[in-house]
C-alpha cells in the first residue's frame, strides 16, 4: 500500500491559484478591449497613425523611466538586435493598420478578425521554419479564413479593399507573435517591452509624417486636443497594466489556463461598440465571429495535445 504523500489543502490551493489566474487574464484581456474602445473615441479629431504615434511615444518613456527605476542604467541593453528591430516593425505594421480598421468599422468586428493572428502564426512557422502542423490546423484556418469573409461582407461592400486592414494587422501580431519567441529569454519582461515600444514609436512617427505628407485630408496632422493626448496616456499605462495582470495569471496558473480567456476581448468589444457606439453586430458577423473563435479553440487544444 503506498504512502500517500499529497499536503492537506494542496489541492485547494491549486483551484485558488487558477481561479486567481483565470480573473487576472480576464481583466488584463478585458483591459485592452477598453483601450481600443477609447482609441476608436479618437476617430475624426486626429489621424490614426498620429494617434499610433503618440500612445506608443508616451509609452516608451513611460516604460523607460520604470525600466530605469527599476534596473538602473545598465537595464538599457539590446540583445538580439535584429530580432528586436523586427519586433518593432512587426509591432508597428499592426498597430497602425488596427487603429486605422477601428476608425472605419466597428470595433467588435475589427477585434474579432484578429484572432486569426495565432492561426496565421502556426501556418507560417509551418512555411518558414518546416514546423510540422497537422491536417486539423490546416483545416481551422482555412474554416477561420471563411469566417473573416463573413464577418468583412458588409463592410467589404462599404469599405472596398479598406476592409481588410484588420486582416493586415493579424499578419502584423503573427510576426509579432513570431519573433517575441526568437526574443525570449534575451532579457527581462520589462527590458523587452521597453524594447518593441521603443522601436515602434519611431516608425509609427515616421509612418505618419509619410501620410500628413501625402496631401490626403483625412492624414492630415495638426495639434492635437487634449482629449487626445489624455486617451493616449490612458492607453499607454493601461495596456502595460494589462500586460502585467496576463503575466500574473501565467504565474499563478498556466498559459493553458489563461489562452482561452483571450476571447473575452470579443465580449467586451461587442458590448463597447453596443454602449458607446451603437454598433449592433447582426446575425451573420455573429456567426462569423463564432467560427474563427471555434478555430482558435481548436487550435489551443491541439496544441495542448
Amino acid at each position: 500500500m503506498s504512502e500517500n504523500t499529497t499536503k492537506p489543502g494542496a489541492g485547494d490551493a491549486g483551484r485558488r491559484n487558477r481561479g486567481a489566474g483565470m480573473l487576472f487574464a480576464l481583466v488584463g484581456f478585458a483591459l485592452l478591449s477598453c483601450g481600443d474602445g477609447l482609441i476608436k473615441s479618437t476617430a475624426g479629431q486626429w489621424p490614426g497613425m498620429a494617434v499610433a504615434a503618440l500612445r506608443f511615444t508616451l509609452g516608451a518613456i513611460g516604460l523607460g523611466l520604470v525600466l530605469l527605476i527599476r534596473e538602473g542604467p545598465q537595464g538599457f541593453r539590446f540583445p538580439r538586435p535584429r530580432v528586436q528591430l523586427a519586433r518593432g516593425f512587426f509591432l508597428a505594421g499592426a498597430t497602425v493598420t488596427f487603429f486605422s480598421s477601428i476608425f472605419l468599422m466597428p470595433l467588435a468586428t475589427a477585434t474579432s478578425i484578429q484572432f486569426m493572428a495565432p492561426l496565421l502564426t502556426a501556418v507560417i512557422s509551418a512555411i518558414l521554419y518546416k514546423e510540422r502542423l497537422s491536417p486539423g490546423r490546416w483545416v481551422a484556418t482555412l474554416i477561420a479564413f471563411v469566417g473573416v469573409m463573413i464577418v468583412l461582407r458588409p463592410s467589404f461592400a462599404d469599405l472596398g479593399w479598406a476592409a481588410f486592414l484588420p486582416l493586415a494587422a493579424a499578419f502584423g501580431m503573427s510576426g509579432l507573435m513570431m519573433s517575441n519567441a526568437r526574443a525570449a529569454g534575451s532579457g527581462s519582461v520589462l527590458l523587452m517591452q521597453f524594447l518593441v515600444a521603443a522601436i515602434a514609436a519611431p516608425l509609427l512617427i515616421l509612418y505618419a509624417a509619410l501620410g500628413h505628407l501625402s496631401g490626403v485630408p483625412s492624414l492630415q496632422i495638426g495639434w492635437p486636443s487634449w482629449y487626445v493626448v489624455i486617451v493616449c496616456a490612458t492607453v499607454a499605462v493601461s495596456a502595460s497594466f494589462s500586460h502585467m495582470f496576463v503575466y500574473l495569471a501565467t504565474a499563478r496558473s498556466s498559459a493553458a489556463t489563461v489562452a482561452p480567456m483571450v476571447y473575452v476581448q470579443i465580449i467586451v468589444a461587442i458590448a463597447i461598440g453596443v454602449v458607446f457606439y451603437r454598433d449592433y453586430p447582426d446575425l451573420v458577423a455573429l456567426a462569423g465571429t463564432g467560427v474563427i473563435i471555434a478555430s482558435g479553440i481548436y487550435l489551443l487544444r491541439d496544441g495542448r495535445k
